[in-house]
C-alpha cells in the first residue's frame, strides 16, 4: 500500500507537492477497489466535504500518468480505477452488470498472437471483455 511518505516521494521526485487532496484520492481507490470517480468523490467528500469532483479527475489522472492507479473502461460511462498491484481482465456481463476478474495470463495465447503477426504488444490489465455471465445463460436456457 502507498503511504503518504512513499507518495510524497513519488511526487517530490518528480518535481510536484504532497497535497491532501492527492493522498485522499489515492486512499478512496485503495479502500474501494473498482470505483467510479463518482464513488471515489463521495468516499474523499465523507474526510473532506470541499473536494470537488474537477479534483477527483485532475488527482486521478495525475495518479494514473505516475503509475500509482489503473483505469478500465467496464462499458459506457466513467473509467473504473484500481490500485496498480490489482491486474486482471475484467469479464462484464451485458445482461446483468455483473463483473468478473480472471488473470491476464489466460490471455497469453492471444498476446502471442498479436505480437507475432502483427507486432502489437497487448496490455491486458485495461481489458474488459463483454458478454454473458453463466448465470443469465443458465437463467436464458431455463426460459427458452
Amino acid at each position: 500500500m502507498e503511504t503518504a511518505r512513499g507518495l510524497r516521494k513519488t511526487l517530490h521526485d518528480r518535481g510536484m507537492r504532497m497535497t491532501p487532496q492527492r493522498q485522499l484520492v489515492l486512499d478512496a481507490v485503495r479502500s474501494l477497489g473498482h470505483s467510479t470517480p463518482e464513488q471515489i468523490c463521495q468516499r474523499v467528500q465523507e474526510t473532506a466535504p470541499t473536494v470537488n469532483i474537477t479534483t477527483i479527475y485532475r488527482t486521478l489522472d495525475l495518479l494514473d500518468r505516475l503509475g500509482l492507479v489503473r483505469h478500465t473502461h467496464l462499458g459506457h460511462g466513467a473509467p473504473n480505477y484500481s490500485v496498480d498491484d490489482h491486474q486482471h481482465v475484467h469479464l462484464v456481463c451485458h445482461v446483468c452488470g455483473r463483473i468478473d476478474e480472471i488473470p491476464c495470463e489466460l490471455l497469453d495465447p492471444l498476446v502471442g498472437t498479436l505480437r507475432e503477426r502483427d507486432g502489437f504488444e497487448l496490455d491486458a490489465s485495461h481489458l474488459a471483455l463483454s458478454g454473458t455471465c453463466r448465470d443469465c445463460l443458465k437463467q436464458e436456457q431455463e426460459t427458452e
